[in-house]
């Protein structure tokens, strides 16, 4: 048996202090006070649900030991549970992209896919391109089901587009959560599609319509609902810590999931690469699109860890290590029915990241074995 001990564990049922954890067989088998303490924490192993890549590698590329080495990397930075997010392509690449992920997640290695896109609006398209951008028309729709099964687990969709409603109806009806994003719907078409069945906000604030007073747009509706769980891109980039701390006392962190849209060049250096089709520069840290002019352009996903944005909520957000460790973990998770991670729990799997009070990551455990 592994024990961990460490000075304070994060547990549904509330902290222990001077917490001994008990690891056996890659299960969490014990949980109790009276151990050696120490300044570090023990928070659920982190799970994003939102990324597309690392170290030069995008997810779906053929090679399954590319896909394995960016896997390990973001393993590495706290991630111990990851959906791999692919980008808008022709409908036919897409097909294989899914037929090589549903390998990752049949031996283990991955817990489910996300498809961002082809059904996305052109106003709203990010780093998307424009170009293979479609509606959801039902053939298509079924043929993603087809290519994805059991483990594509979500699909963001502009709910606007034609077919838009039948579509996020079809997704849902097969278990697929469809996350609200890259759309130019209003506050009222945005109120319709939750009824659909739409329950995640793609990347909140990123490629949709911002806040009015007079035309509000979909964040107050997204925030608001208590059907929504609504992602965040803490690096600092995508929107400012006073924002961040707006949604989360907003939606509460029961609503709120940290998500990295990493993309190949998390990981690497200053550079040229590319998400899908399109080429991207990659500048301390920023990722842009390459314009036709060589100029920088609409940002490009991102080069974060789920270790830099746990470490971000802490430090320039003020949130708790608990708060953290629940929209790092604990949310996205119970959103998304993964029922054997999340928590720190007897019984569940022995994933956990040892953190310090900054809530910077000091260690990483996967299934009872440390591996950072």
């Amino acid at each position: 048996m592994t024990q961990l001990q460490v000075g304070r564990a994060v547990t549904p049922s509330g902290i222990v202090e001077n917490a001994v954890i008990g690891m056996e067989q890659g299960r969490i088998t014990s949980i109790t006070s009276g151990g050696g303490g120490g300044d570090l924490w023990a928070v659920p192993g982190f799970v994003d649900t939102h990324c597309h890549g690392a170290v030069g590698v995008s997810f779906g590329n053929p090679d399954k030991e590319a896909n394995l080495r960016a896997i390990a990397y973001h393993r590495s930075q706290g991630t111990t549970t990851l959906f791999a997010s692919t980008v808008t392509e022709p409908i036919e690449k897409l097909e294989a992209q899914c037929r090589t992920l549903r390998d990752l997640v049949a031996s283990g290695e991955l817990d489910g896919i996300h498809l961002e896109g082809p059904f996305l609006a052109e106003a709203r398209k990010g780093a998307h391109d424009a170009a293979l951008l479609r509606d959801p028309e039902p053939e298509l729709v079924e043929r993603l089901i087809e290519a994805g099964g059991s483990a594509l687990r979500m699909i963001t969709l502009a709910v606007e587009r034609r077919h838009g409603e039948a579509a996020t109806r079809r997704f849902t009806e097969a278990g697929v959560k469809v996350a609200f994003g890259h759309s130019d719907a209003d506050d009222a078409t945005t109120a319709a599609s939750i009824g659909w069945g739409a329950c995640i906000a793609t990347h909140l604030f990123s490629a949709m319509r911002s806040i009015h007073h007079r035309e509000p747009g979909p964040v107050p509706v997204l925030l608001s609902d208590e059907r929504v769980m609504n992602e965040l891109i803490c690096d600092g980039i995508h929107h400012r810590p006073v924002i961040a701390r707006m949604a989360i006392d907003a939606a509460t962190p029961e609503r709120i999931c940290l998500v990295t849209d990493a993309m190949s060049a998390t990981g690497q250096g200053n550079g040229r690469y590319l998400l899908g089709e399109l080429e991207v520069e990659v500048t301390d840290g920023t990722a842009r699109l390459v314009t036709a002019d060589g100029q920088p352009g609409a940002i490009a996903g991102s080069t974060l860890t789920m270790a830099k944005a746990f470490e971000f909520v802490v430090t320039q957000v003020g949130c708790s290590i608990e708060e953290a460790a629940m929209m790092a973990a604990t949310t996205p998770a119970r959103w998304h029915g993964l029922t054997e991670v999340g928590s720190l729990e007897v019984g569940k799997r022995g994933d956990v990241c040892i953190v310090d009070d900054s809530g910077r990551l000091q260690q990483v455990w996967r299934r009872g074995e440390r591996i950072g």
